[in-house]
């Protein structure tokens, strides 16, 4: 009874079209009302925590995801269309745009900590077997953020983003629980910065009494 998918229709606030793309939501009046009154509440929770809102483009050229990373490891869930000779691919996560605006200038480290926020629009080409609801689906928006930080800020920026989790999740009732995901066989970038990084986090994390290791698939 209590099931999202059956309440949606119930309530008349989101739909899933064979026509459409799939995994991808309309929103009728009621759920679009719902879902910019939860986007406000955390931009404004961004902002009393010093987050700076940024917006990014839905397409980028692949060399973007190729410099990155990601086009090694998980091309084949995401999308992409040739636009003159050249490919392009629809952004699954906002990381690789915010990494080039961050090298767009030159920054001292006296201006760190940037905290970015980022709620642009996403597609993931998820397996048509994992569709589920809002719970899996290929097109989405979430409240993304990154931060730029010293690595003598590394801990202290950890914990704050798991207060303001906790602050959240608090606030609609929700209990959280948290594991320290480590770097996986695809990982980038030297063994020292990820030794440095999984320390410091370690050390936060067992503060927090966080639990055994996991690997995020799109980390």
């Amino acid at each position: 009874k209590r099931d999202h998918r059956n309440l949606g229709k119930q309530m008349n606030l989101f739909l899933h079209h064979p026509w459409a793309s799939p995994g991808a939501t309309f929103w009728f009046p009621a759920g679009a009302r719902l879902y910019n009154k939860l986007i406000d509440f955390m931009k404004s929770e961004y902002r009393l925590r010093g987050f700076d809102e940024v917006i990014t483009p839905n397409m980028f050229d692949s060399r973007t995801f190729k410099t990155s990373g990601h086009y090694k490891c998980y091309k084949d869930d995401m999308y992409s269309v040739m636009v003159e000779s050249t490919e392009w691919m629809l952004k699954p996560m906002n990381c690789p745009g915010h990494m080039l605006m961050f090298d767009s200038g030159i920054h001292s480290y006296k201006d760190l900590p940037f905290r970015w926020a980022d709620f642009g629009v996403l597609h993931r080409n998820e397996d048509s077997g994992a569709l589920s609801g809002l719970t899996r689906v290929r097109r989405f928006q979430q409240d993304d953020a990154h931060i730029f930080a010293r690595s003598d800020q590394i801990q202290s920026e950890v914990m704050y983003a798991l207060d303001f989790l906790q602050y959240v999740y608090g606030v609609f009732g929700f209990t959280a629980t948290f594991a320290l995901s480590t770097r996986p066989k695809k990982a980038i970038g030297s063994k020292e910065i990820w030794d440095n990084a999984e320390t410091q986090l370690k050390a936060r994390s067992e503060e927090r009494r966080v639990g055994k290791e996991c690997r995020s698939r799109w980390s």
